[in-house]
């Protein structure tokens, strides 16, 4: 990377934001945009000079991909749970991590846990007539792909509240915090040790089902990436001059600020999203893609002040609907888009909460393809405050706020209750 230039000395223009979705999209989308452009001008540079340090960069790495493909590797790592829980996790696997930003962890948990989970979870939602109660998809984006559901609505089972909580989780999840850096600038953003115990969703995909899976995209906010005042301190590298320091493993100012709302978002800080297989999967069955270099938000964050992207558009991100990314706005990105290997029930597959991804589509799936949902959200005052929603929806029964009010499981009664919860349990919703 080239040496970064000597700065202006005088101050840099603020910028203006909007800690709540603005009334009149269009003419904030047009005033945040000028205002950025003037920003990294007043720094010494051109908007353009600073995208091009960034597309170098990732440019770099799709490179790479494209090499180690050729060479038949695999491109997501692969560890072995045993490996993290011993201490013993290989210093190039470690650093292939932190290179792709995405993970699979094989054995995480015993295959005959998983399938056991997975028959609990069938138990579950059958003993209480979730099928024959279900309503449809409640928001924009699952509804996509022409589940009959494919995503379930149901968050408090035994099987789920049991994986969350348990020991090989939590490990897990504290070695994957580990990766950022959770304390700068004298202060401890997020405790790497402790997780917020997110709730979310199961996916259950039956033999020979058809799926239109979901198209590329991003979960860690919408406009609010550019707007809100706390996530312009997290990209400041960005739009200050200093594109050559952005680190995307750095989460400054990331774990306090709000988000704009909409039927499909994300409350928390999570460093990674994330899912445990409850079946078998092969590489080729409608699995998760991601594009696996961390470094690709700066390109997104940038792109849309370039000249060719029109004054009142965000490379089509807007409020209420996921980031997209595409061939139209972000093609450099979307050659390294890159699929799961085959996975075992048992297995956990992560990704860096700022990476795109994908599920790609299937015809006549084979086998089952089940997951569920769990991420690395560790504790931090953004995951403390959803908290408060996340305790009153588990001892309800409850949807939690970030998804739709569906509340199928109020008058479920075997859901997991709060007896049943341990020490981590407890500590992850705020208890202890």
């Amino acid at each position: 990377m080239n040496a970064q230039p000597a700065l202006a000395v005088a101050p840099l223009p603020p910028l203006p934001h909007w800690e709540s979705t603005p009334d009149d999209l269009p003419a904030a989308i047009r005033q945040i945009k000028a205002a950025l452009r003037d920003r990294i001008e007043a720094s010494g540079r051109t908007v353009e000079e600073v995208f091009a340090v960034v597309e170098r960069r990732v440019q770099a790495k799709v490179d790479e991909i494209a090499a180690a493909r050729d060479r038949g590797e695999t491109i997501w790592p692969v560890i072995e749970y045993a490996d993290i829980e011993a201490g013993t996790v290989p210093a190039e696997a470690l650093a292939k991590l932190r290179q792709r930003g995405c993970l699979v962890v094989r054995g995480h948990f015993d295959r005959q846990q998983a399938l056991d989970w997975d028959r609990g979870i069938v138990d579950y939602v059958d003993s209480n007539g979730f099928t024959e109660a279900y309503r449809g998809p409640a928001d924009d984006f699952f509804g996509s792909v022409g589940s009959k559901p494919e995503i379930y609505p149901v968050y408090w089972s035994p099987a789920q509240m049991q994986a969350r909580q348990s020991d090989r989780m939590a490990r897990v999840q504290a070695f994957l915090n580990r990766q950022w850096k959770h304390e700068s600038e004298g202060v401890r953003w997020f405790d790497p040790d402790r997780d917020s115990l997110y709730p979310d969703r199961i996916r259950r995909r039956p033999p020979g089902a058809d799926s239109n899976g979901l198209g590329t995209h991003l979960d860690p906010g919408t406009l609010d990436l550019w707007m809100t005042e706390a996530y312009q301190k997290a990209f400041r590298h960005l739009f200050d001059g200093t594109v050559e320091q952005y680190n995307p493993w750095d989460p400054a100012h990331r774990t306090a600020g709000p988000q704009y709302p909409g039927t499909t978002m994300c409350s928390a800080f999570r460093t990674f999203q994330g899912w445990t297989a409850l079946s078998d999967m092969d590489h080729d069955q409608g699995v998760l893609h991601t594009v696996p270099i961390p470094e690709a938000m700066a390109y997104l964050m940038l792109r849309p002040l370039l000249a060719d992207v029109p004054a009142d558009d965000m490379c089509g991100v807007t409020v209420n609907q996921v980031f997209p990314a595409n061939e139209t706005w972000h093609p450099l990105l979307m050659q390294a888009l890159a699929g799961i290997p085959d996975v075992k029930a048992g297995d956990s597959v992560w990704w860096h909460c700022d990476m795109i991804h994908s599920v790609a589509p299937v015809q006549g799936q084979q086998g089952w393809g089940n997951v569920m949902y769990i991420p690395a959200a560790p504790w931090c005052p953004r995951n403390e405050r959803y908290s408060v929603s996340v305790r009153e929806a588990f001892q309800t029964g409850s949807s939690p706020t970030d998804f739709p009010a569906e509340h199928y499981e109020r008058s479920w009664p075997n859901r997991f209750q709060p007896d049943d919860l341990n020490p981590t349990g407890r500590r992850g919703l705020g208890l202890d």
